[in-house]
């Protein structure tokens, strides 16, 4: 190797070690932001464990610590003898199941109409799908509650699956709309010269390229679902039986003290249906997240 090549390569390491040197300041200052950003929203988290796992002494304390040297399963106890606390949890299950899969599917069928075919008033149609996400659900509550009213659905899941289905569709077939469009018209076109019907191209080669699409609507529409109170409250009115789990922290609201232990016990209880499903579905999850930015 000649002398002129070693300079031109130690003269490139250097301009790499400089850049290096002038990157490095940012990087470390974005990850250490991106840190405490994880600590800040974690730790109302990690509180509410930690509560949920203090003695009512402790809990109660006017000196919070962030810390017990002596965890107590006391408030878990007070949540799981709640009678009606394994209704309220399989109630919650059914109205957020029932709404992630009859979404996932109406939003996937209706992002394909509004995509592939051309008709009359489409525009109009898509533009509704985001005027319907600008109206305040506190809004529409109380007509909510007439028209329940009217269709014999109060005291009844119905009453909660229906508005929640209503509020999670168009912000599901917007968002799908955009996996749907990315996925080649010739892609289509040649299935259909292999022989395949429109119903065989919608589920065996359609569904499976938007499927990310639907996993990050499916859990926006499960936690919406899944922490309502605004609903709960609103509709089920005498029968306590159709009420959900924000409805069983209620309990611990006492009106002269407060079981600020049974209700964070509840919460964290509440929590853990919500963690699991994000562990189930993260891959994904950041995938369709990162199809929805990108397109």
């Amino acid at each position: 190797m000649s002398l002129s090549g070693v300079g031109s390569g130690v003269g490139s390491g250097v301009r790499a070690l400089r850049a290096l040197r002038i990157r490095r300041p940012w990087r470390l200052a974005a990850e250490a932001s991106a840190l405490l950003i994880a600590v800040v929203v974690a730790f109302p988290l990690y509180w509410m464990v930690l509560s949920a796992f203090k003695p009512a002494g402790e809990v109660e304390s006017t000196e919070p610590r962030p810390w017990t040297l002596s965890p107590s399963l006391d408030s878990f106890r007070r949540v799981f003898q709640q009678e009606e606390f394994g209704r309220y949890f399989v109630n919650s299950l059914i109205v957020a199941g029932t709404v992630v899969i009859v979404s996932a599917l109406v939003a996937f069928l209706a992002a394909t109409a509004v995509t592939r075919f051309r008709f009359k008033f489409r525009t109009t149609l898509l533009i509704m799908f985001l005027v319907a996400q600008m109206v305040p659900v506190e809004a529409l509550t109380i007509p909510l509650f007439f028209l329940m009213r009217d269709f014999g659905q109060l005291n009844t899941l119905g009453s909660l699956i229906l508005p929640h289905l209503a509020f999670s569709l168009p912000f599901a077939i917007w968002m799908l709309r955009g996996f749907v469009k990315a996925v080649p018209e010739a892609l289509e076109e040649a299935a259909y010269l292999d022989g395949a019907s429109r119903a065989r191209f919608l589920w065996q080669i359609l569904f499976p390229l938007v499927l990310p699409g639907l996993v990050a609507t499916s859990v926006f529409s499960f936690i919406s679902t899944w922490n309502d109170f605004l609903f709960a409250k609103s509709f089920i009115i005498s029968d306590t039986s159709q009420s959900t789990l924000p409805m069983a922290l209620l309990v611990f609201f006492k009106p002269d003290e407060n079981d600020w232990g049974g209700i964070m016990a509840a919460s964290t209880v509440m929590t853990i249906p919500v963690l699991v499903f994000f562990v189930l579905v993260q891959r994904r999850l950041v995938s369709g997240l990162g199809g929805a930015v990108k397109d």
